[in-house]
């Protein structure tokens, strides 16, 4: 078990990661490409499920008040309630599934992948939902409009967070001091 300091500091690292690429986006459409998700599956990939949903909830925290952490270096609480503050809330629970598929299935790459992939599934749904409410789209359309087009990109983003994550949680491993 980690202490406590450790453990801090590692979720502050995981938030300034996602800080960090989260403003990094192509605006493509009323949902811009954002490297956010990659730092989310890092996040539940390096820390596990808890940990890496605090981190996300401190991206949040420090998006809500004003940070330009979110896509486009935007951040206050009219991001959060505007056309992708669904897909912004949904890093929660990716975190939660994909974190939490990782640790059970440490051994079983496959198992990860899916829960990357129903994590990301139940982002997708609160965006195209929140999306369709807050645009005034069909639910088809807001699906066109903020998940289509992502879906090749993010699994690439997953290949990336499990060879990326398994690296680092190797180095983490083999180095105590670390």
């Amino acid at each position: 078990m980690k202490n406590n300091t450790k453990m801090m500091t590692e979720i502050a690292l995981m938030a300034a990661v996602l800080c960090i690429l989260g403003p990094l986006a192509l605006p493509i459409g009323p949902v811009p490409i954002s490297l956010a998700t990659l730092g989310v599956l890092l996040a539940a990939y390096i820390l596990g499920p808890l940990e890496g949903t605090a981190s996300c909830l401190i991206y949040l925290a420090l998006g809500a008040v004003g940070l330009p952490v979110f896509s486009g270096f935007q951040g206050g609480l009219a991001k959060l309630a505007g056309p992708t503050g669904g897909y912004l809330l949904g890093y929660i629970f990716l975190a939660l599934i994909a974190g939490w598929f990782i640790r059970r299935f440490y051994d079983k790459l496959w198992m990860q992948f899916i829960g990357m992939c129903l994590g990301t599934a139940v982002l997708y749904a609160f965006g195209t939902l929140w999306l369709a409410h807050v645009a005034g789209l069909t639910f088809m359309e807001a699906l066109a409009a903020g998940v289509l087009p992502f879906i090749a990109g993010d699994v690439i983003k997953m290949v990336i967070s499990i060879v990326l994550g398994r690296a680092v949680n190797a180095r983490l491993k083999a180095d105590p001091a670390l």
